[in-house]
C-alpha cells in the first residue's frame, strides 16, 4: 500500500478513527478516575566492607558492586516481611509487605535503593521505615561469622525514608496520551480491516481488473440526478453531461474496425443507474446526428417511458406477440432523431420472449433504420433477460455504482457474459466520488444556449401522417426510418 493509498484509506475512514480516539480516551479517563492514588516512600542504603590501605578499600568496594546485587533479593524475602509485620503491625500481612517493596541498585555504585508502594501516605512512609531498620539488622546477622567477631558488612540508611507529597499513580496526562496512541492504532487497524472486507467497488482500476474490459466513462455522483435523471435543460452543461458525452465519444471508438451498432447496457443488480445511463447515452447519441433506436428491454421493472414522459402501455411485448407493428408504437422524443420503443404491457415470461425469433427480427429491422440501437436490459445477477438479450446485440455495456456493487457480483455478471461469447465493450463507473473542476475548468467554457424540452411523444395522429410522408433533411430520415419499421413481418 503506498502513501497515496494510505491518505485514501485514512479520508474514507476518519470517522473510524475519531471514533475509536474518543472511546480509548473515554475508557482512559474512567480508568484514571477510578484508580486508587498510590504514593511512594523511599530509602537509600551504602555497602562497604571495613578494610584498611588504598588496595584493599579499592578491591572490597568492587566486591560490594558484585554482592549489592544479592541484596536485592534479601529486600524483598519473606525472612525480611514477616520480620517487619512482628516488629511493626500496620495492618498488613506478610505478603502484603512483600508484594509493596521494591529495590533497584544505582549503576556502578554500592548503593541500594528500597522503594515502598501504598494507597495510603503515611502507612507507606512508616512501612518504608520499618523495612529500612529491619533491613539493616538483617544483613547485619547474615553477614556476622558463625565464630563472633563484627559483621564483614557495613550497611547503613544515607538516603529517606521519605515519601513524596504527590501520588505517583494514576497519571492523567500520560494516561490520556497512552490512550489517544492507542485508539488510534486501533482504528488504523480496524480501517484496514475494514478495507480487506469491503467488498464494494470503490475505483475504476478495480472495476477494469474485476471486469477484465476497458473504463468507457466515469459518472460523477450528482445530487440532483434523483428529481432530474436526464442531461437536458439545465442539467445539459452538467459534468455528468459531460460525463455522458465522453462516453459517448469513447463508446463510438472501442473498435473503428467493427463498432457496435446494437448495444445492450445491462448491469449486475437492479438500482444501479443502468436505465438512467441508457436513456442520457441515447439522447448524447442523437445530439451528434446519429439516428437513435432506444428499446426499453427490461420486461420486469421498466421505467424508460417513466423517465422520457412517453405512454407505456403498448410496446415491445405486444410488438413481439404480433398484435401491432414497432411502427405504430414506436414514439419519437423531443425534437431528436431519437426513436423510444417502450416496454409495453408485462408478459409472463419474458425471457423466452427476448430470446423468440420475433425478437431476432425485430432488431435486424432496427439495425437497418437507425444507426445506432441502444437496449436497456434487466440485471444479470436477478434473471436471465439481459444475458438473452445481449446475446443478440453487438456487444454490452456493463454499469457498476461506485460503494454499492460487490466486486464478486460484478465479476459474476461478467462471466455470465464471457460465458455466452458476449462481446463486453467496457463498464461504466456511476455514481462516482470525483473532484469538482474549479471555475476555471469546464465552466469557464460553458455555452450559454436555450433549454431543451423534455421528451413529448408524437400523437397518434401526427405518427399515421408522419409514416406516409417524407421531409427534407433530418425529417426525411427520421420518417424514412419509421416507415421502415412498419415493415416488420408479423
Amino acid at each position: 500500500m503506498d502513501v497515496r493509498s494510505s491518505l485514501r484509506l485514512v479520508r474514507r475512514n476518519w470517522w473510524i478513527m475519531v471514533l475509536t480516539v474518543m472511546l480509548a480516551l473515554g475508557v482512559s479517563a474512567l480508568v484514571t478516575v477510578r484508580t486508587q492514588p498510590r504514593y511512594e516512600a523511599t530509602a537509600t542504603f551504602f555497602v562497604t566492607t571495613p578494610g584498611k590501605g588504598v588496595g584493599e578499600a579499592y578491591q572490597g568496594n568492587f566486591l560490594m558492586q558484585q554482592r549489592v546485587k544479592s541484596y536485592i533479593d534479601l529486600l524483598r524475602s519473606d525472612r525480611l516481611a514477616q520480620g517487619v509485620v512482628a516488629k511493626a503491625p500496620l495492618g498488613l500481612t506478610a505478603d502484603q509487605v512483600q508484594a509493596r517493596i521494591q529495590a533497584s541498585v544505582v549503576p556502578d555504585t554500592v548503593l541500594l535503593r528500597a522503594t515502598v508502594t501504598d494507597t495510603d501516605a503515611p502507612r507507606a512512609l512508616k512501612l518504608t521505615e520499618a523495612v529500612a531498620a529491619g533491613f539493616v539488622d538483617l544483613v547485619k546477622q547474615v553477614e556476622t561469622p558463625p565464630g563472633g567477631g563484627g559483621p564483614t558488612i557495613k550497611i547503613e540508611v544515607i538516603s529517606g525514608p521519605r515519601v513524596g507529597s504527590a501520588p505517583v499513580s494514576p497519571q492523567p496526562v500520560r494516561n490520556l496520551a497512552l490512550g489517544a496512541l492507542l485508539g488510534l492504532l486501533a482504528g488504523v487497524a480496524l480501517a484496514v480491516l475494514r478495507s480487506r472486507l469491503d467488498t464494494r467497488l470503490r475505483d475504476s482500476l478495480t472495476l477494469q481488473r474485476v471486469t477484465g474490459s476497458p473504463l468507457l466513462g466515469e459518472i460523477p455522483f450528482d445530487g440532483a440526478a434523483r428529481s432530474a435523471p436526464l442531461i437536458v435543460g439545465d442539467q445539459a452543461h452538467s459534468a455528468r453531461a459531460e460525463a455522458v458525452r465522453k462516453l459517448r465519444t469513447n463508446l463510438r471508438f472501442v473498435d473503428v474496425h467493427e463498432p457496435a451498432r446494437v448495444i445492450a447496457v445491462t448491469s449486475a443488480l437492479q438500482g444501479e443507474g443502468k436505465t438512467t445511463l441508457a436513456c442520457n447515452l441515447a439522447i448524447a447519441l442523437a445530439e451528434a446526428g446519429w439516428r437513435v433506436a432506444l428499446v426499453d428491454a427490461d420486461l420486469r421493472r421498466p421505467k424508460v417511458a417513466d423517465y422520457l414522459g412517453l405512454e407505456s402501455g403498448v410496446g415491445l411485448t405486444d410488438v413481439l406477440l404480433g398484435d401491432v407493428q414497432v411502427g405504430d408504437v414506436v414514439q419519437r422524443w423531443g425534437d431528436k432523431s431519437l426513436l423510444v420503443l417502450p416496454s409495453g404491457s408485462a408478459p409472463p415470461n419474458p425471457s423466452e420472449l427476448l430470446g423468440s425469433k420475433a425478437m431476432a427480427d425485430l432488431l435486424v429491422v432496427l439495425r437497418q433504420s437507425a444507426d445506432i440501437v441502444v437496449i436497456d436490459t434487466a440485471p444479470l445477477r436477478s434473471v436471465t433477460d439481459g444475458v438473452v438479450v445481449a446475446v443478440q446485440a453487438d456487444g454490452a455495456l456493463l454499469v457498476s455504482q461506485h460503494g454499492r456493487t460487490d466486486r464478486n457480483h460484478v465479476a459474476a455478471a461478467a462471466q455470465a457474459l464471457q460465458s455466452v461469447s458476449v462481446r463486453l465493450l467496457g463498464c461504466v463507473l456511476n455514481m462516482a466520488k470525483i473532484a469538482k473542476v474549479d471555475a476555471y475548468g469546464y465552466e469557464s467554457y460553458k455555452v450559454l444556449v436555450p433549454a431543451q424540452p423534455a421528451g413529448v411523444p408524437v400523437d397518434r395522429a401526427r405518427a399515421a401522417t408522419d409514416l406516409g410522408r417524407t421531409r427534407s433533411g433530418r425529417a426525411d430520415r427520421v420518417d424514412g426510418e419509421t416507415q421502415h419499421l412498419t415493415r416488420l413481418p408479423r
